[in-house]
């Protein structure tokens, strides 16, 4: 059930009509006609664009428009009135038997009331964290692990087949560097002194794997030049890192469908193909680059390089996938990849990455344009930096990265379920403060807290009810007298629950989990509200002791709030709480 589509559907109805009987010509483009709640409640229920979008094509004032679609409206039985307002928006006011009945729409459906078809089983990879195999992952990939999987999920929600997936970059230098710290831990774990120098690793977290490089091998690497070592303790050492990162993201509830090797690329003509995709198309040529912006021309050394004409697409500059000595560029690869992810048959790319790839996004999704000819859009979501606090001050860092902060401090910290919320209490692109006292403080200020408690209230209830011999499963519920439900505090709750549908498909198609979050805390607000209503007012109790006809219905919309929060909780990753300790 989505009442937002439903009376959108009667507005577009209405629209036919007035052009069957003359009012407003034929051929007007209808998409753009939306249904959504007013800016101000206090206008009405919801209200819709309809004449003023129409106006210019039908050639006609908005007002004119307005009044003759309110006409139509009015004369269905869910629409109450029809107000015209400003220069041409339409008010609209729904029957109170409308919003009484959304509890049991959503006790009928379950966890699956807001589910939607939008997706239609299109075919989206969504690629996260995508760290470099070299150490644990920290709070920055944090981030980036708790948007990428809920959004994956609530993409899942609203009815795209989903793929989630992990590109390891071991393609890289970076890796080499790796192997020659597990190197050194292999030495030092047989009784050597040893010195880590500029540029190694020098985190706690690699003396288990230099222990267990010993166990593997004994002696046979010490003391022996790095070609006979590098490449074997390279593929130990990038398998040790990725059972980490696994076990890391585990810990956070993350688990990936795909692992995708960047090295797996090199040597198998997976690059070439790509490169040669671009070619056919007339898009790589040999050219020289201009000087980037800030270099005097004594610094800039002209050289002839493979450039890929990524201006054709939108970029600012063309870019190099081939250096003048002839090795590939990073960007090389990367356009591989994504080449493959098209023909595997994805219908939409999603990348989130870091805040430090804002110049890798308009060089990619030009890559990604080309390959497939405008077909596969490619949306790159980028996480801002994560700060850490702790009783105000700045947190300090991790001894057992040696450099920053895991992300297992933070779940050892505070948790899986406060962590990944927490993350989600604001948009990607804005940086976010975490305050690892405040997010475990248990007030109206910390949104994963009064969530969680809202849902534990009515849990709590339910149980009281159970222990009073009052039926309180589902179907019962979803069969109570709803005509109890007519202070203006019980229709204010159910209209926040027949947003739900319509806030899944938004956030579905913006890539925006955290409009869930935020939601969550509004509808939490709304239960709060009622609940402390109750204490002055028999008829607002949860449990009327006075009547079963008004328990069974306040229970009801109390149950409806907590399959709400539950699926929205689902969609973040969170398990909703029972109880609070």
């Amino acid at each position: 059930m989505n009442l937002f589509t439903d009376i959108r559907s009667l507005v577009i109805e209405s629209l036919d009509t007035m052009v069957s009987d003359g009012t407003l010509p034929a051929g007007l483009d209808l998409r753009n006609v939306a249904v959504e709640p007013p800016r101000d409640a206090a206008h009405g229920d919801m209200a819709t664009n309809a004449a003023m979008v129409l106006a210019k094509a039908a050639k006609t004032k908005p007002r004119d428009i307005a009044d003759a679609l309110a006409a139509k409206l009015v004369a269905d039985d869910r629409i109450t009135s029809a107000e015209v307002a400003g220069p041409g928006f339409l008010n609209l006011r729904l029957a109170g038997s409308i919003w009484r009945n959304v509890p049991k729409s959503v006790l009928s459906a379950g966890l699956d009331f807001g589910r939607s078809d939008m997706g239609q089983g299109l075919k989206v990879n969504v690629e996260y964290v995508s760290a470099n195999p070299t150490g644990p992952l920290h709070v920055g990939h944090t981030r980036g692990a708790v948007f990428g999987d809920a959004l994956a999920s609530l993409l899942d929600f609203a009815g795209y087949d989903v793929t989630r997936e992990y590109y390891i970059n071991d393609g890289g230098g970076q890796v080499d560097v790796l192997a020659r710290s597990v190197y050194l831990r292999y030495l030092e774990a047989h009784g050597q002194e040893v010195a880590f120098p500029d540029g190694t690793y020098p985190g706690d977290y690699l003396i288990e794997t230099g222990k267990a490089l010993k166990d593997k091998v004994g002696d046979a690497y010490v003391d022996q030049p790095e070609e006979i070592w590098l490449q074997d303790v390279r593929v130990f050492s990038t398998d040790a890192m990725m059972e980490l990162i696994r076990a890391d993201l585990k810990s956070l509830g993350v688990v990936m469908d795909n692992f995708y090797s960047e090295k797996s690329l090199y040597g198998t003509g997976r690059i070439e193909s790509a490169i040669s995709e671009l070619d056919t198309k007339g898009l790589i040529y040999e050219g020289v680059l201009e000087p980037p912006k800030g270099k005097k021309p004594v610094d800039w050394e002209p050289r002839e390089q493979t450039l890929f004409k990524s201006t054709e697409h939108g970029d600012d500059v063309d870019r190099p996938v081939k250096k003048s000595d002839g090795a590939w560029t990073y960007f090389a690869p990367d356009i591989a990849y994504h080449y493959d992810k098209i023909e595997r048959g994805f219908d939409l790319l999603i990348d989130v990455l870091g805040a430090d790839h804002g110049g890798y996004v308009k060089r990619m999704k030009a890559a990604v344009s080309a390959l497939s000819d405008g077909r596969v859009p490619l949306d790159i979501k980028l996480t801002q930096l994560v700060k850490l606090f702790k009783d105000g001050a700045e947190f300090k860092m991790s001894k057992r990265a040696g450099t920053f902060v895991t992300l297992r401090d933070v779940v050892d910290l505070v948790g899986a379920d406060v962590t990944r919320f927490v993350m989600l209490t604001r948009k990607n692109d804005a940086s976010l403060d975490f305050d690892f006292s405040k997010v475990l403080e248990q007030s109206k200020d910390n949104p994963v807290f009064y969530v969680q408690y809202a849902n534990a209230r009515i849990c709590s209830t339910l149980r009281k009810a159970g222990d009073e011999n009052i039926a309180m499963d589902d179907a019962t519920l979803a069969n109570a007298d709803l005509s109890q439900l007519a202070d203006d505090a019980q229709i204010a709750v159910a209209k926040k629950l027949a947003e739900w549908p319509r806030l899944v498909e938004i956030a579905a198609r913006t890539h925006e989990p955290h409009r869930v979050a935020f939601y969550l805390y509004d509808l939490a607000s709304d239960l709060h509200g009622l609940y402390h209503l109750g204490k002055s007012n028999d008829n607002l109790r949860f449990v009327n002791t006075s009547s079963q006809s008004a328990t069974h219905a306040n229970l009801a919309l109390a149950r409806a709030v907590s399959i709400v929060i539950s699926s929205g909780l689902g969609i973040l990753g969170v398990k909703p709480a029972q109880e609070m300790r």
